[in-house]
């Protein structure tokens, strides 16, 4: 890797890391996440440590010359999720602009016919928002973006695009940053600035890279497969339940585990060993078994499917026990 590459993804994650900490210490204002409905923390935190995160990707633009369209839908989402962060927005609105940003983003780069141009778009939305649902624990969203992001820089290097490797690889490192004070016990929060633009590179890079011939089909569903199947999982549940999905909830599975617990450590830590798990899985059936990748998608999506099952039978218990009280 030439040096100054080498320095950028460095350099993104020292800036994150700063940035980060002045937001902890209270050196930069922000508003704060108050304990509600949905959350799983019971004290106010600081909520827009994902400033931290673009501040350091930042470095990574001076050392790559590839295509900037993402850039400009990409400050759409940032900005109207930061807005949101300070005075919540209502849904419709969010929503709208997520969908504007992914059309505009998503055309620049896909030649295809309207049906698969409407299925990139609602992918690329429905990542952001995702992953949003999935920032509910500490660690877990900065994690994700650590592990997801890397595997994106390993593939894109080995199939010989540096400057996207540096890309993603700065982006990770800057994850990282903010993952020092992220961790539990949080003392601060990446907020929909932070959450909501991750979603929006996870599923456009993703497509990008597949259009693209980086990697086939199935590798970015597979690196990010631990947000996606939860948070899938669960909406699908809600669908069949009625129940309102626009209300806040706290029934993800990684939700119910944390609440059984009582603490967010073991959650996290085994939703991180899924999420290494799984990178590990695509790149290296991405560099030993290409061909196979689907199988390696299904695999990792049953076994997730078992671990989610056995928190339902630990809430089911635990719920009763709750009632019975």
């Amino acid at each position: 890797m030439h040096e100054f590459q080498a320095i950028s993804i460095l350099g993104g994650g020292a800036i994150a890391f700063v940035v980060a900490w002045m937001f902890a210490a209270g050196l930069i204002p922000s508003p704060h996440a108050q304990p509600n409905a949905r959350s799983l923390h019971t004290r106010p935190v600081p909520r827009i440590g994902g400033v931290a995160i673009w501040a350091g990707w930042v470095v990574a633009w001076m050392d790559v010359s590839i295509s900037w369209q993402w850039a400009v839908p990409l400050a759409l989402v940032v900005t109207v999720s930061l807005i949101d962060d300070y005075r919540a927005l209502p849904a419709t609105v969010r929503l709208l602009a997520h969908a504007a940003a992914a059309i505009l983003a998503v055309v620049t780069f896909v030649d295809a016919g309207w049906l698969f141009l409407a299925f990139a778009v609602l992918a690329v939305v429905w990542m952001a928002n995702l992953y949003n649902f999935m920032d509910g624990a500490d660690g877990l969203a900065g994690s994700m973006g650590l592990f997801g992001f890397g595997a994106y820089a390993v593939a894109a290097a080995v199939a010989g695009r540096a400057e996207s490797g540096v890309l993603f690889g700065t982006l990770a490192a800057a994850c990282a940053g903010f993952l020092v004070f992220n961790r539990p016990p949080a003392r601060l929060f990446m907020g929909d600035v932070g959450a909501v633009g991750l979603g929006f590179l996870a599923g456009l890079f993703g497509l990008q890279g597949i259009v693209a011939g980086v990697w086939p089909w199935w590798f970015p569903p597979l690196v990010f497969a631990p947000f996606i199947l939860d948070a899938t999982a669960t909406l699908l549940r809600r669908l069949r339940q009625r129940a309102p999905l626009a209300s806040a909830h706290r029934d993800h599975f990684y939700q119910r585990a944390i609440l059984v617990d009582g603490t967010h450590g073991p959650t996290v830590r085994a939703y991180v060993g899924w999420m290494a798990g799984c990178a590990i899985l695509a790149l290296a059936g991405l560099t030993w078994a290409p061909a196979a990748g689907g199988l390696l998608l299904l695999a990792a999506s049953a076994g997730f499917a078992w671990h989610c099952r056995a928190i339902e039978q630990r809430w089911s218990v635990w719920s009763r026990v709750q009632h019975v009280g």
